[in-house]
C-alpha cells in the first residue's frame, strides 16, 4: 500500500518524515515518486537491479528505456563516472545543480546493471530531491508516467498513473512546465551538445568554448525526469 506524504514548504515535520520514509523505501529496493524542477519522477536505488526492472515495468517499457542517474553533488557523480575532461568538469562546476545532463563514461568497477559504457548523470536543483539523494545515494529516475502519457505535474497525477507500485509519494505541490535539461556528451572530445535546453548555447560556450553544436536534430537519448515518455 502506497503512502503519500506532504513535503511542501509548510509541511514541517512531515517533510523530514517523508525523506526518512523514502530513503528507507529506496534502500529496500522499492520505488518512490519525487519532485524535480519540471515534473514528478519515479526513482529507485541505482545499485539494485530489481529497482531498475520495477521502473521499467511500472512505466510499461522494456530494456530500451534509458535510465538517467540523479546525484546530490559533483563528488557523488565522480563515484559513478570516470575520465572527465577539464571541459566536462568546468560544465559541471558551472551548471550544477541545474538543468544540465552529462553523458559520461561509467566507472568500470561498478556493481550495477546499467547497460552500455556510458551513463547520463544530473544534479537536480529541487531541494527535496537533493536532500533525499544525499541520504539515499545515487538514484535512477525518470518521469513518473506510463508510456505514452504526459509527465505528471502533481503527485496526485503520478499516483493516478502508477498506483500502489510506488511505496512512497513525496508531494511538494505542482511542478512547473519547464524545458527539459541540456544534454552534453562528455565521452568525446570536444564535448557535443546532444539536446539544447534552458541554458543558452552562448552561455554553455562561455564555459566550454570548444562545445560542438550539431546542425542536425539528434534523437532524445534520455527519458529523463523532466521529459515525457
Amino acid at each position: 500500500m502506497s503512502i503519500v506524504i506532504d513535503c511542501g514548504v509548510r509541511a514541517g515535520a512531515d517533510r523530514e518524515r517523508g525523506i526518512v520514509a523514502a530513503t528507507a523505501a529506496i534502500r529496500r529496493g522499492n520505488l518512490v515518486v519525487i519532485p524535480t524542477e519540471t515534473s514528478y519522477a519515479v526513482a529507485g536505488d541505482a545499485f539494485t537491479p530489481a529497482a531498475l526492472e520495477k521502473i521499467r515495468k511500472v512505466k510499461g517499457r522494456g530494456d530500451d528505456l534509458p535510465l538517467p542517474v540523479l546525484v546530490a553533488s559533483a563528488r557523488m557523480a565522480q563515484g559513478i563516472v570516470t575520465s572527465l575532461s577539464d571541459s566536462a568538469r568546468d560544465l559541471i562546476d558551472a551548471f550544477w545543480p541545474g538543468p544540465l545532463t552529462v553523458l559520461a563514461e561509467q566507472q568500470p568497477t561498478l556493481a550495477w546493471s546499467m547497460p552500455g559504457n556510458a551513463v547520463s548523470v544530473r544534479m537536480p536543483i529541487h531541494p527535496l530531491a537533493l536532500e533525499l539523494i544525499s541520504r539515499a545515494g545515487p538514484v535512477v529516475a525518470t518521469a513518473a508516467n506510463v508510456a505514452g502519457a504526459p509527465p505528471p505535474r502533481t503527485a496526485a497525477q503520478a499516483q493516478a498513473q502508477l498506483g500502489d507500485d510506488i511505496a512512497v509519494y513525496l508531494d511538494a505541490g505542482p511542478r512547473a512546465a519547464l524545458t527539459a535539461s541540456c544534454v552534453v556528451d562528455v565521452t568525446v572530445s570536444p564535448p557535443v551538445l546532444l539536446r539544447p535546453g534552458p541554458y543558452e548555447t552562448a552561455l554553455l560556450q562561455q564555459v566550454c568554448p570548444d562545445l560542438v553544436l550539431p546542425d542536425l536534430e539528434l534523437p532524445d537519448l534520455h527519458d529523463s525526469p523532466e521529459s515525457s515518455a
